[in-house]
């Protein structure tokens, strides 16, 4: 390993809180053409985690790409994470990943050896995954970024999609919120070391199990928590307009020790800018706490799996996770809101 580099000292904003604010990423999206072809089955206009690409015989092939500035001081960790955050679409869209391609931005002026480190840390995070790294393409940068290209392979009649939750269905949370939080709290010195402990080991933690625990039940819909938070995740689900989704703001599990750092005012920028592209779409119940608002919105970085499925299928799932997921809500008829948060 490369002695202590501060890479974070580099950053702005980092993580998925560096993501574009979603309204301006959508009124380009929007404005391009879209390209079609006969073997493309979703593309960027589902707002789905991956792309999926038919390859006849009921196979498709899942392919996602993911990188960002570092949330973390060390090379190895920041790399874990940064693949662990790009396999993550592909375990969204139930799928394995089989062969990925790094993405390096690296400044000139830090040792080469960090660079390796970070390399080392993702190769790690995928080799856990069972995939394997086969190339990549790096750049001189001022900023050090790091991600991944991540192509799976399926079958067609299985893949999950963000939409097709049903009316009745349980939305299931596999991972803690609050890592937006937890990360600008942490960069100012005033995340306590057992928070800080947990939301690394959280960001590190890959989907595949959540993914393998859930692959033999009947998923309606699913997605990752990332950069556009819990609300604006569930908001793409809710996407179909013809259901609404209810959220039960006390059963939302936070990080330790983040709602007091919301308190105090340690909100990453993305947590704005997600309000503001969604705050019409949303409804919160009179006596919600601000803080607890705003951890819905806060940008995750390598969060967990957002599922909606029966309720049977949600207490099955739930116990087989051993504590290490939790139903926060359900699918309702379309009510005045694509999503209402209870208190």
């Amino acid at each position: 390993m490369s002695d202590k580099v501060a890479l974070t000292s580099m950053v702005k904003s980092s993580g998925c809180a560096a993501k574009l604010p979603p309204g301006e990423l959508d009124k380009v999206l929007s404005s391009l053409p879209i390209m079609k072809s006969d073997k493309l089955i979703s593309g960027f206009e589902g707002n789905e985690d991956a792309l999926i690409y038919d390859l006849g015989d009921n196979k498709v092939m899942v392919a996602t790409l993911d990188f960002f500035p570092p949330m973390v001081d060390d090379p190895f960790t920041f790399g874990k994470i940064a693949a662990a955050n790009a396999l993550s679409d592909s375990y969204a869209m139930g799928c394995i990943p089989a062969v990925a391609l790094n993405i390096m931005c690296f400044p000139s002026c830090l040792d080469i050896s960090v660079m390796k480190d970070i390399l080392l840390g993702g190769q790690f995070s995928v080799g856990a995954a069972t995939a394997v790294i086969a190339g990549g393409h790096t750049i001189s940068d001022p900023v050090p970024k790091y991600g991944l290209c991540v192509i799976g392979f399926g079958d067609k009649d299985k893949i999950w999609r963000n939409r097709g939750a049903k009316e009745g269905d349980v939305l299931v949370l596999t991972k803690k919120i609050g890592t937006g939080v937890a990360m600008i709290a942490q960069k100012g010195g005033m995340c306590e070391s057992k928070t800080e402990t947990e939301v690394l080991d959280s960001m590190m933690l890959l989907n595949k199990e959540a993914y393998e625990k859930a692959r033999a039940l009947d998923i309606h819909s699913a997605t990752d928590v990332t950069g556009f938070s819990l609300l604006g995740h569930l908001n793409e689900m809710c996407g179909a307009k013809d259901i609404s989704a209810v959220v039960n703001s006390s059963k939302v599990p936070f990080f330790a020790g983040v709602e007091e750092l919301a308190r105090f005012g340690l909100i990453p920028g993305g947590m704005y800018n997600n309000r503001d592209y969604i705050q019409d779409s949303v409804y919160f119940e009179e006596g919600i706490r601000l803080e607890v608002q705003d951890l819905l919105f806060d940008p995750q970085t390598s969060g967990g799996l957002l599922l909606a499925m029966s309720s049977a299928d949600a207490k099955t799932y739930i116990e087989s996770m051993n504590n290490k997921a939790w139903e926060i809500g359900y699918i309702s008829k379309p009510l005045d809101t694509p999503i209402k948060v209870l208190k």
